[in-house]
C-alpha cells in the first residue's frame, strides 16, 4: 500500500496563495438560496400539476408523469440557453436536488460531447455525470425495498 506523500514547500506556499484568493462563502446565505430556489422549482411542479388538474381532467395520480416532463423540458431548455448554469452558481444544491438537476447533467453532458457524434459523443457521454445517480437511486431503492420487506415480516408494519 503506497504511502501518502506530504507537499513540498512549493505545493504548502501555493495552497495558501490559493485560500488567500479563494472567495469566502457564507454558508447560511447558500443555504437560504438553495432552499427557495428548489422551494421555487418544486412550487412550479405544483403549479403545472394543478395546471394539469385543473385545464386537462387529470387526477392527482394521473398529472404527476407529464408535471415531471414538463419539468425535464424546461430544465434541459434552460440548460441549453445558459440559464440554468447561472442559477446554479447562486442556488447550489437548490437545483441539484429536484428532477430539473438531473435533467441539466443529462443535457450539459450532451451538449459538451456532440462534436463528437451522436452515438459515441452524445449517447457514450450522456450518462457519464448522472449515471453514478441513477446507479445510487437504484441501489437505495432495493435497500429500503429490503428494509421494508423485513419490518414487515416482524409485523411492524
Amino acid at each position: 500500500m503506497a504511502k501518502k506523500q506530504r507537499p513540498t514547500k512549493a505545493q504548502q506556499e501555493y495552497q495558501e496563495f490559493v485560500k488567500t484568493k479563494e472567495p469566502k462563502r457564507s454558508i447560511l446565505k447558500n443555504c437560504i438560496w438553495a432552499f427557495f430556489v428548489g422551494g421555487s422549482i418544486c412550487a412550479l411542479g405544483q403549479i403545472i400539476m394543478t395546471i394539469f388538474i385543473k385545464y386537462f381532467n387529470f387526477n392527482e395520480k394521473t398529472a404527476s408523469s407529464p408535471m415531471v416532463a414538463v419539468l425535464i423540458i424546461i430544465s434541459s431548455l434552460l440548460t441549453s440557453l445558459g440559464v440554468y448554469d447561472h442559477l446554479a452558481q447562486y442556488a447550489g444544491a437548490g437545483t441539484i436536488v429536484p428532477i430539473t438537476g438531473f435533467a441539466n447533467t443529462m443535457t450539459s453532458a450532451a451538449i459538451e460531447h456532440r462534436s463528437e457524434g451522436y452515438v459515441l459523443g452524445v449517447g457514450g457521454n450522456m450518462f457519464k455525470l448522472s449515471g453514478s445517480v441513477i446507479v445510487f437511486g437504484v441501489f437505495s431503492a432495493f435497500v429500503v425495498a429490503i428494509i421494508k420487506i423485513l419490518l414487515m415480516m416482524l409485523g411492524v408494519i
